[in-house]
């Protein structure tokens, strides 16, 4: 049994995935630097500083008195919108940048098979023939 996981285990694909999803968190996280630390104070900023996160409506009297979403959440029941607003435009920056870089990548791939491999020498018989076809040519 053990060698038969092993063989599952070291197949190329499930290698293969396991790198992909490596890269993947590793490339989520830059990702997620990006538009916690770059873009989303770019935004707060054009919007007059606001912070989309303190958005809330409690629905408890105690939480409905706090001053930050957090002490809210820990007052009683509340519904996060301003949460929910900057999870939205998160997720629609992640998006717009991932088909900013499968596009980018794509025009790669389609330079790469574009490119069509040099032509072969001929052949002798190629050649040969090649020749047969002019003398032909000439005689008429």
């Amino acid at each position: 049994m053990l060698q038969e996981f092993k063989k599952f285990a070291m197949r190329g694909s499930v290698v293969d995935l396991a790198i992909g999803v490596i890269i993947g968190v590793a490339f989520g996280k830059i990702i997620d630097s990006m538009v916690n630390d770059i873009l989303m104070p770019i935004i707060g900023r054009i919007f007059g500083g606001l912070d989309f996160s303190n958005y809330f409506i409690g629905l408890t009297s105690a939480s409905s008195e706090a001053a930050t979403y957090d002490a809210a959440k820990k007052a009683g029941a509340t519904l996060g919108y301003g949460q929910f607003i900057t999870v939205t435009v998160n997720f629609i920056i992640i998006a717009f940048i991932l088909f900013l870089v499968i596009r980018a990548m794509n025009r790669l791939f389609q330079q790469e098979q574009a490119a069509p491999p040099p032509p072969a020498p001929p052949t002798k018989d190629q050649e040969l023939l090649g020749e047969i076809r002019d003398l032909l040519r000439a005689r008429a």
